[in-house]
């Protein structure tokens, strides 16, 4: 020791080494002064949170947890020792693989420019909770009894907002936050976001920023310190939306009970892990009625259902009970278009690509044509709205890259309805509307067109994206616009013609609206083709009114993104009719009324 340090009696330290052990890097216990800040938890519709920290008996902590409803998601927060909670009750517990981020309130600073296309706001109506429900349903999430929003829920201890679309109302994005404070009778002093959630079908970026902001600048105002969440720790997108924004990351975890809800966080990857989201919704709903599931091949969506002595090979939608006929029909467009014609079905004109003569007067007679492969799915090598004779010729080279056969057809102005028909009965119906982007005044329309690929890539587990092809050229071009040139602050640019989602097109419910005479044409469609299980396309003028024309039928019609449809229930109802539960429910049944 060098001559100027000055020495230090051995032991000297050992109050802060056990001070370091005891406390270090974990949430602190409260040394509650009342009653009322002991033991304390909050009931949120979709479960309780549990203030880990304001519980000083594990015991008395994991008999809380036992109580857990059954269709409810209990979260115990800030556990101090979650190797000692879990290893108290091994069979029953678990430790969330989520981390835990945190946001300084009293640093942070608003953002300096509101975004334009939708508004947050707080919610206000049972429609509000209705929407919030079906955005919840939509990310496999706990939805809650809409009476919880007027009965049980405290404003002043939750605040939960929307994101409405400000043209067409629609809420397309909700947050959840709650105040410590009043939660906890003083013995936490901060706050919390939870349910983080943002359409697949929104159409503006930002949406989930806004939200999280938003809340922030909620409980700054109220003097609140910081606001915590918690995010799995293989969400990367949300995790560079929170650092983005300033959090950090904290060492406090989370611990869950075991239950059918939190299976996949605590069970491990499994082989379905691999399935798409069209196989994903029907092996769940099996699972979820008892039907033994057996995956056959998980990256091509193939499995098995077995239920009382029936068994059930599938390909997503596409079961042993449609026929090699029916698929047949289906998969040549020409062959389909002729059946359901002569089922007294409306149906465009068409012609198949032959002499350049015939396509001109083709197109001389139609002004505007659609150029499409035979064969072929998920709007692949389709070009809509050609109005030249080149544009029709450079169209159907590229479509005999998918089949040798290419048709032309006349372009029917309109929107893409999809009508799902399961068992000879429409269960679903919802606009397919083409992939567009929103400008900020700064990006390129091609820097634009790539954000909102990802986007649409993440909201549907890579099923949609937005390729820039011809397509999208000749779409860009016809409104005046190149793939550089920056689009104006809230202009909304269509960059495709074809409103398949695989191609990065949303798709929007309008079931309860639909006019009978375009159910009873899908219905006269499938019946037609001999098909229990389709998808047909109409081009209609509103989905409200009777007109429409025919388009094509798709023998393995995706049922994922049509909620607040039960189509993935009506789906296995017709391949199992004894393994229905109970009398077909709506969303609020299934939201717990």
């Amino acid at each position: 020791m060098a001559d100027h340090e000055p020495s230090r009696p051995k032991g000297a330290f050992d109050h802060r080494l056990k001070r370091m052990r005891e406390h270090g890097m974990k949430p602190e216990y409260r040394r509650e002064e009342t009653e009322a800040q002991k033991n304390r938890f909050l009931n949120c519709g979709w479960g309780r949170l549990v203030f880990a920290n304001t519980y000083q008996e594990t015991e008395k902590l994991v008999d809380t947890l036992r109580n857990e409803r059954p269709d409810r998601r209990d979260i115990a927060f800030y556990v101090r020792d979650p190797h000692v909670l879990v290893g108290s009750a091994p069979q029953e517990l678990f430790l969330d693989p989520s981390h835990t981020f945190r946001l300084d309130l009293a640093t942070y600073r608003p953002a300096r420019n509101r975004r334009k296309g939708f508004t947050v706001r707080r919610l206000s109506s049972r429609s509000d909770a209705e929407a919030i429900n079906e955005l919840y349903i939509s990310r496999n999430m706990v939805p809650v009894p809409p009476e919880f929003f007027w009965s049980d829920l405290d404003p002043r201890t939750m605040t939960v907002l929307v994101a409405e679309e400000d043209e067409t109302g629609q809420i397309v994005g909700t947050a959840m936050g709650v105040d410590h404070n009043r939660a906890t009778d003083g013995a936490d002093t901060g706050c919390s976001l939870w349910c983080l959630v943002v359409s697949p079908q929104a159409r503006f970026p930002g949406i989930g920023e806004a939200l999280v902001r938003r809340m922030a600048e909620v409980f700054k105002g109220k003097g609140t310190p910081h606001l915590d969440l918690s995010v799995l720790h293989d969400n990367d997108l949300a995790i560079a939306l929170y650092e983005k924004l300033g959090f950090e990351r904290v060492p406090f975890f989370t611990v869950k009970r075991k239950n059918t809800i939190n299976e996949a966080l605590f069970a491990g990857p499994a082989l379905e892990d691999k399935l798409n989201p069209y196989a994903t919704i029907i092996v769940n709903e099996a699972r979820r009625r008892g039907i033994r599931t057996q995956i056959i091949d998980a990256e091509g969506g193939f499995f098995r259902l077995s239920y009382g002595g029936r068994s059930v090979a599938c390909r997503e939608s596409l079961s042993e009970f449609t026929s090699a006929v029916a698929m047949s029909i289906c998969d040549d467009k020409a062959t389909t278009r002729r059946i359901v014609e002569r089922a007294g079905v409306a149906v465009p004109d068409q012609i198949l690509a032959g002499a350049a003569e015939d396509i001109a007067a083709f197109l001389e007679k139609h002004g505007s044509v659609v150029v499409k492969p035979a064969r072929g799915e998920q709007g692949k090598g389709i070009a809509i709205g050609l109005s030249t004779l080149d544009e029709v010729l450079e169209a159907i080279d590229f479509a005999r890259t998918f089949s040798n056969d290419v048709l032309i057809e006349e372009c029917v102005a309109g929107q893409d309805l999809r009508l799902v028909v399961i068992d000879y009965k429409v269960v679903a119906a919802a606009l397919r509307k083409p992939a567009e982007v929103t400008g900020n005044g700064r990006s390129t329309i091609r820097e634009l067109i790539d954000t909102q690929s990802r986007r649409r890539a993440a909201a549907t587990g890579g099923e949609s994206r937005i390729v820039i092809d011809d397509e999208v050229q000749r779409c860009l071009q016809a409104a005046g616009h190149g793939l550089d040139d920056i689009l104006e602050e809230g202009r909304t640019l269509a960059v495709r013609r074809t409103a398949n989602l695989h191609t990065g097109g949303t798709i929007h419910d309008v079931t309860g609206e639909t006019h009978s005479t375009l159910i009873e044409a899908a219905i006269r469609a499938a019946r037609a083709i001999e098909i229990p299980v389709t998808g047909i396309d109409l081009m209609v003028e509103n989905p409200r009114k009777p007109e429409y024309r025919f388009i094509e039928a798709n023998e393995r019609p995706g049922l994922a993104n049509h909620e607040p449809q039960p189509t993935a229930e009506r789906f296995v109802d017709f391949l199992f009719p004894l393994s229905v539960p109970q009398p077909v429910r709506t969303t609020l049944d299934r939201a717990g009324t």
